[in-house]
């Protein structure tokens, strides 16, 4: 039987990217629930401060980063920032995405091509490095990667965002095998959640693709954060190198 005292985060540090807002910052706040202090990351420094000043009224503390994932020095920096301010890093969540909609394959242009893939694979590598490292010289920790079931499930529309998260499925293995034992590597498969950006969409057109969802609906932000707490957790301590599918049951 589970203890549910390994779903105790008090004295953890939890490093977010993309934390301020959707599914990120459900689970921020979450992980806060549990007892943890979060690190929150996006290019807003502003929505990173807010999303701190929820955890700060829960009892927990944060810090806010404002950086651009996609970048080198920015993920060399968010690692620097966050070991000054709480000498270590617990749980490395790689949560940030990006996933634009473009006209066709043929006007979709190297610059949205080569920044969908800064973001959603070269970020998350250079962070799991950086971290892992540290992680895996210290007292170990887990890495949770947000992907997407894109990754399995491409799509017309987001090729280059499926490649991205397939690719980054591949790295959760590889990370698990380079920082393993001591550091766990786990992705998250997630398919169709109702976060602020779905607020664009056709909500007709989507109730109607949902009905040969398994669940019939699609995901609320708050729904995948039992997911990432649990990968986190030593409930999951065998654990490592495994993409679990959050989807509703998505064809």
């Amino acid at each position: 039987m589970t203890d549910l005292v390994q779903y105790d985060y008090s004295s953890k540090v939890v490093v977010i990217t993309g934390g301020s807002r959707g599914l990120g910052h459900a689970m921020a706040l979450e992980f806060a629930r549990c007892g943890a202090d979060v690190a929150i990351a996006s290019r807003k420094l502003d929505s990173c401060e807010a999303a701190v000043r929820e955890v700060r009224a829960m009892g927990r503390d944060g810090s806010a980063h404002a950086i651009h994932v996609g970048k080198w020095k920015d993920c060399e920096r968010l690692c620097e920032e966050v070991y000054t301010r709480w000498g270590r890093c617990d749980v490395l969540i790689n949560n940030a995405g990006l996933s634009p909609l473009y006209p066709s394959l043929l006007e979709h242009d190297e610059e949205l091509f080569d920044k969908v893939i800064a973001v959603n694979l070269k970020g998350p590598f250079r962070l799991a490095a950086l971290v892992g490292t540290r992680m895996a010289a210290g007292s170990g920790g887990s890495i949770i990667n947000i992907s997407s079931a894109g990754a399995v499930h491409p799509r017309p529309h987001l090729l280059p965002y499926a490649a991205a998260k397939a690719g980054l499925n591949a790295l959760t293995i590889g990370l698990a095998h380079t920082f393993g034992p001591s550091v766990r590597c786990n992705a998250i498969m997630a398919g169709t959640f109702l976060t602020d950006v779905s607020k664009s969409w056709d909500m007709s057109a989507f109730a109607k693709r949902a009905e040969g969802f398994a669940a019939r609906r699609g995901g609320q932000p708050d729904e995948i954060v039992g997911a990432a707490i649990y990968l986190a957790s030593d409930a999951s301590s065998y654990t490592t190198g495994t993409v679990l599918t959050v989807d509703g049951g998505q064809p």
